[in-house]
């Protein structure tokens, strides 16, 4: 870890920032983020509302503590969500007071950090997002980047070492308080079920500053990849590497395993990382599927997709038909703006039709089965405010426009 710090070794670091972190004024910032972002109690059970109606008090008590250096995080509280392939995801709920306090210290870091970030990293930052990471990997598979390895790290979240993790911290800030704080959130460990504990490694989701530590990490594997010359993009933990030939594959692969498991202590899972060719099996990225001439979104998106539809549609809620498509509106939105740049004109239409057929069988439950003989007609499902796929796609999204933003980055790739 010396060895990183010699070679990166940023004299400017900054110091004195802990009277940043505690600012009224960044503190308040800071709550009003944790606010917008909803999210349920941590281990003491007081909500975002609750928390609220004492707002003065609360933040002047989390700023006497900081200044007191008094200031303790509570255990995250440990809850599951599924994931798409059945299983379930770990997720660390902290206190409202805690994630304001790491909002609050995530305001002050993460200007200092974006100043080293590479820009192959998109996930969780300002001014990027997914969809500038696709539009890459469409512009690197027109220059011929066709061979990819699609590398997946083991429970990254869960296996981020602390002290790599806080000598690269330390490349960029030297402010002790400011690190003793980081540090504690990530020994403050977890309550699961009632039973306490440690975090002796891993930065737990659902923390503010944990997407924020996750590039911290990670940006020595992007700068080390970027040393050997390797094309590659990274949105958090999910990586794609583009090369153009089988051999020069093999080796990034070697050395991207050198890097993460050697370097950052990491896992790559055997089973899920692989080395494909684009035009042969496809590569499969933030949820799109790539051929190396068109995307799509993939079977497990549309899949879900469907299943969440269904279940928004079932005929046994109290429901009427105006309700249930208010209900289902935002998950076409949501949906249809992130996959509408792919090659999805034809899809779109059978969803809107497989919406539309739903949406006539719940209503045919509630009137009479004629419903689902003569149908509805699209026009009226519009009169009655649903939103449909198709309506999403516009000129931006037409293949002319596709083409123009291609344009733009295959200029950037003869650069690298």
């Amino acid at each position: 870890m010396k060895k990183w710090n010699q070679q990166y070794h940023d004299k400017f670091k900054r110091h004195t920032l802990i009277f940043q972190v505690w600012d009224e004024k960044n503190l308040e910032r800071a709550w009003k983020q944790v606010r917008a972002n909803k999210g349920s109690a941590g281990i003491d059970d007081i909500t975002i509302n609750e928390f609220e109606q004492n707002l003065s008090r609360n933040l002047a008590e989390i700023q006497r503590l900081l200044k007191e250096k008094r200031y303790v995080p509570s255990p995250v509280k440990r809850v599951f969500i599924p994931k798409g392939n059945g299983k379930m995801r770990p997720l660390g709920i902290p206190t409202v007071r805690d994630r304001i306090v790491q909002q609050a210290l995530k305001n002050v870091l993460e200007p200092i950090y974006e100043e080293i970030f590479l820009p192959q990293s998109h996930g969780y930052r300002p001014n990027t997002d997914a969809h500038a990471a696709v539009r890459k990997a469409e512009a690197y598979f027109e220059a011929g980047y066709h061979w990819v390895v699609d590398a997946d790290i083991e429970g990254f979240f869960d296996h981020v070492d602390h002290q790599i993790l806080m000598d690269l911290v330390c490349e960029k800030v030297s402010d002790g308080r400011v690190l003793s704080q980081v540090e504690s959130f990530l020994e403050s460990g977890i309550m699961n079920e009632g039973i306490f504990e440690e975090s002796t490694e891993g930065t737990p989701q659902g923390g503010n500053l944990s997407p924020l530590l996750a590039n911290i990490y990670l940006n020595h594997f992007d700068r080390r990849m970027g040393d050997y010359g390797y094309l590659l993009l990274r949105y958090a933990d999910d990586i794609v590497i583009f090369c153009k030939y089988e051999w020069e594959a093999e080796d990034a692969l070697k050395r991207a395993r050198e890097i993460l498991e050697g370097e950052l202590k990491l896992k790559l899972s055997p089973e899920k990382t692989k080395i494909v060719h684009a035009r042969k099996k496809g590569v499969e990225f933030l949820g799109f599927h790539f051929n190396g001439r068109w995307r799509r979104p993939r079977d497990k998106a549309r899949k879900r997709f469907r299943e969440e539809i269904r279940q928004r549609t079932r005929r046994q809620q109290p429901k009427n038909l105006e309700m249930v498509i208010q209900s289902i509106n935002p998950v076409i939105r949501g949906w249809g703006n992130y996959f509408k740049g792919g090659t999805v004109k034809k899809l779109f239409g059978e969803l809107d039709g497989y919406i539309r057929g739903r949406l006539r069988s719940f209503q045919a439950k509630r009137r009479t089965l004629k419903i689902l003989v003569f149908g509805i007609h699209p026009a009226e499902f519009a009169k009655l405010g649903l939103v449909s796929l198709s309506s999403l796609l516009d000129d931006t999204t037409s293949c002319k426009g596709i083409r123009r933003t291609k344009a733009v980055y295959r200029k950037s790739v003869r650069t690298v």
